[in-house]
């Protein structure tokens, strides 16, 4: 028997050489989207009112007067017929590719559309008319999933495509495998009397008197529109990286970022100057103010790391301000949230977006107690406007409206939902 033990052995190791070299194929299948380009031309010619369109992918809000404007991310703009708060009437649809900001003075919606900023006359909402092309305006703002922006087109829509890699290999025991990467796709009137105009605590443009405030990545812009189809470059601002929201109060602008809030006065409207700072871990940052405090939401962000790229303990809060010394701002209190973003302040009630846990409002007559009132659990909002007593919100769910004129016994008075 021993004899046959020799060869035996040999014709294992035959076969497990045989495997060891066998030629495989690996199959990876790829989704992604491509860019549909159009010339820019063809683009801005199309910028116009059309009929009123379903809300799918709502982002920034902006009051004037009657109407509110809905930015449809990357989409365009709606604009909302609200002189009955409880059956607010979708009036009209702007396409604008790219647009993720929108602000208004008088008869006038500012907008952008990818590096550029649109000027569009709104007097009749149902007719919007595109008066100036401001080109540039918005250097960093680079097409997402790598389709480099183009000086004469703009990116309208992404087609959703896949492809398959086969390659044959020759290795040790490599098995058939298969692979998906995803890429996500895209996800910002008429009268001449003076009218209440307000935006969200997450915009980008604000407008105080004639001047429009921008605020970029890293910078802060400032347009001169007392011709308000012809806005003025005046003056760039660098603020630092990672900027997000811009919010005015009276002669001051306070501008949030991913590491900290900056305050500027504009007692020079044209030369926006530094006053305090308050420094922060880096998280997604929205503010408001009143006369004495500031109220920061802080938010974690997608991944575990901080701006630097370090390790970083995610936190989801409320940090209130104190500003009374505007050139050292100081930490007040922090309250605890689970996914805080847009806020709104009207009087001693402060009203917070706090994503998967609702929407929320607190009695702040005293800062350092806040007293929660009431939580709407049934909604995840984005961001909220309190104006004479009705709250606007925008809310993964919808559009909300709610009349507040007895804050123990706030009522739903409209909503339009969003199209699935």
């Amino acid at each position: 028997m021993k004899k046959y033990i020799p060869q035996l052995s040999l014709l294992v190791v035959i076969v497990f050489l045989l495997q060891g070299c066998v030629k495989d194929k690996l199959q990876t299948t790829y989704t992604y989207f491509e860019p549909v380009f159009k010339s820019k031309t063809e683009v801005q010619q199309s910028v116009k009112s059309s009929q009123p369109v379903a809300l799918k992918n709502t982002g920034k809000i902006f009051i004037h007067g009657n109407y509110i404007f809905i930015n449809e991310m990357n989409k365009g703009v709606h604009i909302i017929d609200n002189s009955n708060p409880s059956s607010p009437r979708n009036l009209s649809f702007i396409s604008i590719p790219g647009n993720v900001d929108i602000a208004v003075k008088n008869t006038t919606l500012y907008a952008d559309i990818y590096t550029d900023m649109l000027a569009i006359d709104i007097s009749d909402p149902t007719n919007a008319v595109l008066k100036k092309v401001t080109s540039n305006v918005f250097p960093e703002r680079a097409y997402e999933m790598g389709a480099a922006p183009d000086s004469s087109k703009y990116v309208v829509d992404w087609v959703k495509k896949q492809t398959t890699d086969r390659r044959v290999l020759e290795s040790k025991n490599v098995f058939e495998q298969s692979g998906m990467l995803f890429s996500s796709q895209p996800n910002a009137v008429a009268s001449s009397a003076p009218t209440k105009a307000v935006g969200g605590s997450m915009a980008r443009f604000t407008i105080v008197n004639d001047h429009l405030y921008t605020v970029g990545r890293s910078s802060l812009t400032s347009f001169n529109i007392s011709s308000s189809f012809e806005p003025v470059q005046e003056s760039i601002r660098n603020l630092g990286w990672n900027i997000e929201t811009i919010y005015p109060l009276k002669d001051k602008l306070f501008i949030g970022s991913q590491t900290g809030m900056f305050i500027y006065s504009i007692a020079d409207p044209a030369n926006p100057a530094a006053l305090g700072t308050f420094s922060h871990a880096c998280f997604n940052d929205p503010v408001i103010a009143d006369d004495q405090y500031a109220y920061v939401t802080l938010r974690s962000t997608e991944n575990t790391t901080n701006c630097w790229g370090v390790a970083a303990v995610q936190r989801n809060e409320l940090d209130i301000v104190n500003i009374q010394n505007i050139l050292q701002p100081r930490l007040t209190k922090i309250y605890d949230m689970a996914e805080p973003k847009g806020l709104s302040k009207d009087g001693k009630h402060l009203w917070i977006c706090d994503g998967k846990a609702g929407l929320k409002i607190y009695d702040a007559s005293n800062v350092e107690d806040l007293k929660l009132l009431k939580v709407f659990k049934d909604i995840n909002p984005f961001d909220v406007i309190c104006l004479g007593s009705i709250a606007i919100v925008v809310a993964n769910e919808g559009f909300y409206q709610y009349d507040y004129t007895n804050i123990n016994n706030i009522k739903l008075v409209s909503k339009i939902a969003i199209d699935k």
